[in-house]
C-alpha cells in the first residue's frame, strides 16, 4: 500500500514484481530483436553473389541499376573492379532500404501511441516475414527488390522495440534496455553474416523466413502490452497529422510531431531533445559513412579477401557485444552524456589510425577504439531520448529518432564513398574524424532529462 495525493490510500504493485516484469520485457525484446537481426543479416555475405547471378541472367532491371552504379562510380573516380562495384551496388540497395525506414518509422511509432505497441509490433513482423517469403520465391531482380521494399516498409519493429523500452517506468531499466538492444545488434551483425556465408544462396531466404516466423510466434506468445489504454494518444488522426511532420528532414530535426502533440515537452526540455536529435543524426551520418568505406580501405590497402573482411567485422561485432554487456548496460542514469562524450572523442584517434595506418597492428588498434565508441554512443543517446515526452508520445519520439538514424544511414555512405575516392582515404578519414567534434561540442552544458524536468 502507498499514499497517493491528498492522503488517500492507493494500491501499488510490489517493487520486486515491477522489477521482474521490466526484466522480462527487456529479455523478450532482446530475444525477438536478435531473431529479427539474424534473419536480416543472413543476406549480407550473399549479396555480391546474388547480384552477379542476376547480371549473368541479363535481367533488364538489374542492367538499368548497374548502369546507374557505373555512372556514379565513374563520377567519383572509383576503380573499375568487381569487388568495389559489388560494395557500391550493395550500398545503393542499403540506402533505398534506409529511405523507406525513414518514411515509415514515424508512422509506425505514431500509430503505436494510439493502438498500443504489441499490435503494431506483430504487424511489422508479419510484413517482414512476407518480405522473406517473396525473397525465397523470387527468381528475378524485380522480385528481390520488391522483397527489400516490403522489408524496408515493415522495419518499424526496431523503433517499436526502443519505444517499448522507453515505456518502462524506471530510468535504470530504460538504460539497461537500450544497452541490451545494442547487444542484440552486435550479436546479430556478428553471427548472422557468419551463418549466411556458410549457406547456399537458395537456402538462406528460407532460413531467414524461419527466423522471422519464429520471431512473430515468440512475441505473440510472450510480449506484453507496455502502453496501457489510459496513457495512449487520443486518436490515430492526431498521430498521422503529427507523423506528416516527420517526412520533412527539417521538421524531423525539430521534433515537430512531438512539439505539436498532446502534452509536449516544454521549454528547455524540448530544446535539449532537439539537440540530442541533431547529435544522433550527425554521429550516424559520419559513422555510417566511414563504416561503409572500411570495405574499400581493407581491400585497397591491405588486400583483404572477403573471408578476411568477414573476420574483421566479426572482431568488431564481438568487441561491441562484450563492451555493451560488460560496460554500457551498467552506465547509471544521468551519466550517459559523459559516457557519450568520451566515446565520441575516442573516434577522433580511431579514424585517424584507420585512415593513416599502413600496418595491421595500427589498423587493429583503430578498430578497437572504433568498436568501443560504437558500443556506447547509440544505446546511451537512445536511453536519454527515451526520457522525453509523455507516455502517449514515446512511440513518436523514438520513431523520430529512428527516422533520423535511417536518414543518416541513407545519405552518409554515398557521401563518404564520394569523399573516399575523390580525395583519398587519409583525407576522407581525417576530415570526418575532425567533424566528430561537432556532436561533442553540441553535448556541452546539456543536462540529463531527469535533471531538466526537476529544474522545471
Amino acid at each position: 500500500m502507498g499514499w497517493g495525493a491528498g492522503g488517500s490510500c492507493t494500491p501499488r504493485p510490489p517493487i520486486r514484481q515491477q522489477l521482474a516484469s521490466e526484466a522480462r520485457v527487456v529479455t523478450v525484446v532482446f530475444l525477438g530483436l536478435l531473431l529479427d537481426l539474424l534473419a536480416f543479416t543472413l543476406l549480407l555475405p550473399l549479396l555480391p553473389g546474388l547480384l552477379e547471378s542476376h547480371g549473368r541472367a541479363r535481367d533488364p532491371l538489374y542492367g538499368s541499376w548497374q548502369r546507374g552504379v557505373d555512372w556514379f562510380a565513374a563520377a567519383i573516380g572509383m576503380p573499375v573492379e568487381k569487388r568495389y562495384n559489388s560494395v557500391l551496388f550493395g550500398g545503393l540497395i542499403g540506402s533505398v532500404f534506409s529511405v523507406l525506414q525513414f518514411l515509415t518509422a514515424p508512422l509506425t511509432g505514431a500509430i503505436s501511441d494510439c493502438l498500443g505497441r504489441r499490435p503494431m509490433m506483430l504487424l511489422s513482423l508479419a510484413g517482414l516475414a512476407a518480405s522473406y517469403a517473396v525473397w525465397a520465391a523470387s527468381e528475378s531482380f524485380a522480385a528481390f527488390l520488391a522483397s527489400r521494399v516490403i522489408g524496408g516498409i515493415s522495419k518499424g519493429n526496431v523503433s517499436l522495440s526502443t519505444a517499448i523500452v522507453a515505456d518502462l517506468g524506471s530510468p535504470p531499466a530504460r538504460s539497461r534496455g537500450m544497452a541490451v538492444i545494442g547487444v542484440a545488434f552486435s550479436l546479430g551483425f556478428t553471427l548472422g553474416p557468419m551463418l549466411g556465408a556458410s549457406l547456399p544462396v537458395e537456402t538462406a531466404p528460407w532460413l531467414a523466413l524461419l527466423f522471422a516466423v519464429s520471431d512473430l510466434l515468440f512475441l505473440f506468445c510472450f510480449l506484453p502490452e507496455t502502453l496501457p489504454p489510459e496513457k495512449r494518444a487520443p486518436s490515430i488522426t492526431l498521430g498521422f497529422r503529427a507523423a506528416a511532420d516527420l517526412l520533412s528532414p527539417l521538421a524531423l530535426l525539430h521534433f515537430s510531431a512531438v512539439a505539436r502533440g498532446q502534452d509536449p515537452p516544454s521549454g528547455e526540455r524540448l530544446s535539449h531533445l532537439r539537440r540530442l536529435g541533431l547529435v544522433y543524426f550527425l554521429y550516424l551520418f559520419l559513422f555510417s559513412g566511414l563504416e561503409y568505406t572500411l570495405s574499400f580501405l581493407a581491400h585497397q590497402r591491405f588486400q583483404f579477401s572477403s573471408l578476411q573482411q568477414g573476420k574483421m567485422f566479426f572482431f568488431i561485432g564481438l568487441t561491441m557485444a562484450t563492451i555493451q554487456g560488460a560496460y554500457a548496460r551498467r552506465i547509471s542514469p544521468g551519466r550517459e552524456i559523459a559516457a557519450v562524450k568520451r566515446a565520441i572523442l575516442l573516434l577522433v584517434p580511431a579514424f585517424l589510425l584507420i585512415g593513416w595506418g599502413h600496418t595491421l597492428p595500427v589498423l587493429g588498434l583503430g578498430l578497437l577504439l572504433y568498436s568501443f565508441a560504437a558500443a556506447v554512443v547509440v544505446p546511451c543517446l537512445s536511453s536519454m531520448v527515451a526520457g522525453y515526452g509523455s507516455p502517449g508520445q514515446k512511440g513518436t519520439v523514438m520513431g523520430t529518432l529512428r527516422s533520423l538514424g535511417a536518414l543518416a544511414r541513407a545519405v552518409g555512405p554515398m557521401v563518404a564513398a564520394s569523399g573516399y575516392w575523390l580525395a583519398g582515404a587519409p583525407a576522407c578519414f581525417t576530415v570526418c574524424s575532425g567533424l566528430f567534434l561537432l556532436p561533442f561540442f553540441l553535448l556541452r552544458n546539456l543536462r540529463p532529462p531527469a535533471q531538466t524536468l526537476k529544474a522545471e
